[in-house]
């Protein structure tokens, strides 16, 4: 009878973690139905981070040090010998 009562007690402790990570996932799926995308002012403010974020990298990337850089690791690249 000892072996039962065991056997009982995990299963009502694997019973109580199932059924905490059941309501975790409830409540995650009810936030995500409460918040379920941007609004247009957030997608415009994210489009113009997104462009001026695009527009300082294609200046760093286009400037002299860097072109440099690139050309060279990009020239040892091509000329090594295998």
């Amino acid at each position: 009878m000892a072996g039962t009562a065991a056997v009982t007690a995990a299963a009502a402790t694997v019973g109580t973690i199932k059924g905490r990570v059941g309501a975790w996932w409830r409540s995650r799926r009810e936030a995500a139905r409460r918040d379920a995308g941007m609004s247009t002012s957030e997608y415009a403010v994210g489009t113009i981070a997104a462009a001026a974020f695009a527009a300082v990298l294609y200046k760093v990337v286009t400037s002299g040090t860097v072109s440099g850089a690139l050309d060279s690791m990009i020239g040892k690249a091509l000329d090594a010998s295998f």
